[in-house]
């Protein structure tokens, strides 16, 4: 008999969750944790094992994976939480763990977007003043920082995040708690109805938040688009849950 495959999905993600819900629908010999950051307050669980709570870096997760028997690592994380990311290569050469990213593709320009793109939260607020007064900043809760800063005093920002943001945060700002997907029609009528003239965003990727860049296109909205970091150097990477499904098939497959 086969011995049952332990993959361990860092996850916060659709894709994490599609991806255990592949896992755990299609082959009952592999088995799935999934581990959740715990920074949203109601998250949406995903099916198998759940852990929530950090590891205490690279070294803390390859102990983990270690105790518990983990023979395959997938990334799925957000594609900005560079730091896990790095953590997850790290903990998965210290463990001799196979590792897989998990990474949705990113967005691509189309005719009559005017897209400005940047590296970095603080390079986006830079390039405010210069393009808008009332700006929709889709960018989440965590690093509104960036845009707290006395230079950005005379602009008006509307914040869309899951959870309410902490300080420091901007000066005039209205908070809009939502969570996507988010339709075209509706993210028209947010741009109408609080007059927004620039937008900011990551590039995420992902169809649940794309609308708002066909309604700033419509609109003839510039957008701020900050660029998404690498993947750590060696890993592969699989852009859709089946693909990441397909991966750990073939470890089982050879274990």
């Amino acid at each position: 008999m086969m011995t049952p495959v332990h993959v361990l999905v860092l996850g916060g993600t659709t894709e994490a969750r599609r991806l255990a819900e592949h896992l755990v629908a299609r082959d009952s010999g592999v088995r799935v944790t999934t581990s959740l950051a715990g920074r949203v307050a109601a998250p949406r669980l995903p099916p198998g094992e759940v852990r929530v709570g950090g590891f205490g870096g690279p070294e803390g997760l390859a102990a983990w994976m270690r105790e518990h028997d983990v023979d395959a690592l997938i990334d799925a994380t957000h594609p900005f939480a560079a730091a896990m990311s790095r953590n997850a290569a790290e903990a998965a050469a210290l463990a001799h763990v196979p590792l897989l990213a998990l990474r949705r593709p990113g967005w691509v320009a189309q005719d009559g977007d005017r897209w400005h793109s940047t590296g970095s939260l603080p390079e986006a607020a830079e390039l405010l003043p210069a393009l808008g007064e009332r700006v929709f900043l889709t960018t989440g809760r965590m690093g509104l920082a960036a845009f707290a800063g006395a230079g950005l005093d005379a602009l008006w920002f509307l914040v869309r995040s899951v959870d309410a943001p902490e300080p420091p945060c901007p000066a005039r700002m209205e908070v809009l708690l939502e969570r996507g997907p988010f339709d075209l029609d509706g993210e028209r009528e947010l741009l109408r109805r609080h007059r927004i003239d620039v937008l900011v965003t990551k590039d995420s990727g992902g169809d649940a938040t794309a609308p708002k860049l066909t309604a700033a296109r419509e609109a003839g909205i510039p957008v701020v688009v900050v660029r998404r970091p690498p993947v750590p150097e060696g890993v592969p990477v699989a852009r859709t849950p089946d693909e990441a499904a397909r991966w750990v098939a073939r470890l089982h497959a050879s274990g």
